[in-house]
C-alpha cells in the first residue's frame, strides 16, 4: 500500500511543524521552563504526530476499500489496518 500523494504532502507538512515544536521543547529545557510548559508542549507534539499516523493510516485504508479496477485482491486486509490504527492508540 502506497501513501497517496495528496496525503503525503499532508503528513511531511504535520511532521515538519512536529520537528519544530521539538525543537522548541529542546530549548525549553535546555533554557529551563517550567515542566508544566514543556509537558504542555509535549503533548502538542504528541497530538501532531499521532494525527500524522493517523492520516496515514486513513489514506492506507481508503485505498484498500476502493474497488480494485483490475480485480485484484486487496494487499491489505482489514485485520492489518485495525491493527495500524490500534498501533498509535
Amino acid at each position: 500500500m502506497r501513501i497517496e500523494q495528496d496525503a503525503t504532502a499532508d503528513v511531511v507538512k504535520r511532521l515538519r511543524r512536529a520537528e519544530g515544536q521539538i525543537r522548541g521543547v529542546i530549548a525549553m529545557l535546555e533554557d529551563g521552563r517550567d515542566c508544566a510548559e514543556v509537558v504542555t508542549q509535549l503533548a502538542a507534539v504528541s497530538k501532531a504526530l499521532d494525527r500524522a499516523g493517523f492520516k496515514i493510516v486513513a489514506s492506507g485504508l481508503q485505498q484498500c476499500l476502493a474497488a480494485d479496477p483490475d480485480g485484484e485482491e486487496r494487499k491489505v486486509s482489514l485485520d492489518q489496518m485495525e491493527k495500524l490504527f490500534l498501533s498509535l492508540a
